[in-house]
């Protein structure tokens, strides 16, 4: 009881002036009412509130280092930080205050378009910066904690508490592992794991939060959701070691196998064999590769970095063994990259003397984190057909 009016005392000018505004709110007509449907339609609005974050997302993310976007962001988390704490302590029975009781009603819509806006950022972010083969697996477990996201309602238990701080873990781990990288102008695994360190700390002093206020009944309770928030922070890592989580904040704006590349005043010329007129379809890089004795191929990319980050990437080339079926490495190319381009940073890597087969080039980090890739064939050339070629200039 003492540790409750200590903590009313302390809140006191806040929540007079929190409970003034919902005192107002409770006046109007318009405030009941859309509160009354609120709650009739209890069981609809989460998974429409939780769609309408993902569609508000869709329709606002500029970049990933836009100042707006990263403030929203933040935003976000903060306010979902204090839904999830509010709904704590209110199924633990610990609210005193009559306003933060009025707010419990609105805790799952609130919670779920914040989840919604914040998942669906990070699901857009994290398939920008790799292929979807390399992104898939960490992208599965966002979207399995988003389903248990569901099923997290129900009053009685601590059990659903584990679930909405294993996913609010996930959700500030996710903000800077791209933030951080943002802020101090670089990557590697160095920020990688101060993201995870942050995290923890956050997430964890809300839990000490919660048990000094007798949220958790017992300490056998409190420490099986720190032990949740200690085995996310070491299942991401070994998803990094494995390379299953993608390199945010790069993204491979462009990727593609040409003739020639070469640069024109501000843009650089892409030379390629034109497809046959029937294939309209196909694009200007090239999938099947002609190649006669003395052709270069060449691996153009453009990168996205954010303002101020310098890195270095590298193009893997490799040629698959059909004798051992394992993709067999040849060349691996590096050159540095500055952010700040909206279609990205543009290099390009190339070979002669080639073999026919099946062919990719692998666009990666220096720590060997793939940012894309580009699968391509070589055949040999009909010498006898007249090719006709075309170029493509690329900002």
């Amino acid at each position: 009881m003492p540790t409750d009016v200590a903590a009313g005392a302390a809140a006191g000018p806040a929540a007079g002036l929190l409970g003034s505004i919902m005192d107002r709110l409770d006046a109007s007509p318009r405030y009941r009412l859309a509160r009354l449907l609120f709650h009739r339609h209890e069981n609809l609005l989460p998974p429409t509130l939780f769609l309408g974050g993902v569609g508000w997302d869709a329709a606002t993310l500029r970049r990933i280092d836009a100042l707006v976007d990263n403030v929203f962001l933040a935003v976000y988390l903060a306010l979902l930080g204090a839904f999830i704490m509010l709904t704590a302590f209110d199924r633990g029975g610990k609210l005193r205050l009559k306003p933060l009781k009025q707010l419990t009603g609105w805790s799952t819509g609130a919670i779920q378009f914040l989840c919604g806006g914040l998942f669906s950022a990070y699901v857009i972010y994290y398939t920008q910066s790799a292929s979807l083969t390399t992104a898939s697996l960490f992208l599965l477990v966002l979207v399995s904690l988003l389903v248990a996201n569901e099923f997290m309602w129900e009053r009685t238990g601590t059990g659903n508490l584990y679930i909405l701080f294993g996913i609010y873990f996930l959700a500030v781990f996710c903000y800077f592992t791209f933030f951080l990288p943002i802020l101090f102008g670089t990557i590697g695994y160095g920020l990688f794991i101060l993201s995870g360190i942050v995290s923890a700390i956050i997430v964890g002093s809300m839990l000490f939060i919660l048990y000094r206020a007798g949220i958790f009944k017992t300490t056998a309770s409190y420490l099986g959701a720190v032990s949740v928030v200690v085995s996310l922070l070491l299942l991401v890592n070994v998803f990094y070691l494995q390379h299953w989580i993608p390199p945010v904040p790069l993204a491979l704006r462009h990727g593609g196998m040409y003739r020639a590349v070469e640069v024109e005043q501000d843009a650089y010329a892409l030379r390629y064999a034109k497809a046959p007129w029937y294939a309209f379809w196909e694009d200007a890089d090239e999938e099947v590769f002609e190649y006669a004795p003395g052709d270069e191929v060449h691996c153009f990319a453009a990168v996205f970095a954010p303002t101020e980050l310098k890195t270095n990437v590298y193009h893997r080339w490799q040629k698959y063994d059909p004798k051992t079926e394992r993709w067999v490495s040849t060349d691996r190319i590096g050159y540095n990259v500055e952010g700040g381009r909206d279609n990205g940073y543009r290099g390009s890597t190339f070979k002669k003397n080639v073999q026919p087969g099946e062919w990719r080039v692998t666009i990666e980090t220096e720590d060997e984190r793939p940012i894309g890739r580009v699968n391509f064939e070589i055949v040999p050339a009909d010498t006898s057909a007249d090719r006709e070629y075309g170029t493509r200039l690329y900002y």
